[in-house]
């Protein structure tokens, strides 16, 4: 038997268990936090122009830490706002974006981290910390 293959295939799905689902649509968010019974967190970000975001991506979403806190307590979603025209969303996505941001962040700030219920209620704001993953998730958990 090959043991590479079987050593990808572990390495595959352990990846797998461990990695942050974004979502994009606010209605599948609210359809996923009502039947799990979790929060929302909405990410207001400019990912390819914004230092706080990607220092917040960098040290808080995308570590295994608070990936593996978060997985069963919060829907990720997820309202980019990138400039680069490499990184152009669709059509779509823009006007989705817009409108979230029209009615959670009308003041345009980013790193934006809005807490909602299933019903897409506003529990809390935060933006970018200097914090750990963990102190991070405790603030989300927080909000009530």
């Amino acid at each position: 038997m090959n043991y590479k293959i079987i050593v990808l295939v572990v390495l595959a799905f352990s990846l797998n268990a461990t990695a942050q689902e974004w979502l994009t649509d606010i209605e599948s968010a609210k359809e996923i936090a009502l039947k799990n019974k979790s929060k929302i967190v909405l990410v207001f970000q400019g990912s390819d122009w914004c230092a706080p975001c990607i220092k917040l991506d960098n040290e808080v979403w995308s570590t295994p830490e608070f990936k593996t806190l978060s997985k069963n307590h919060f829907v990720m979603l997820k309202a980019d706002f990138p400039r680069r025209k490499a990184n152009k969303l669709s059509e779509e996505q823009t006007i989705h974006n817009a409108k979230l941001a029209e009615r959670y962040n009308k003041q345009g700030f980013f790193p934006l981290v809005v807490v909602l219920d299933a019903e897409g209620h506003v529990l809390g704001k935060i933006g970018y910390e200097k914090i750990s993953p963990k102190a991070y998730f405790e603030k989300l958990t927080s909000f009530k």
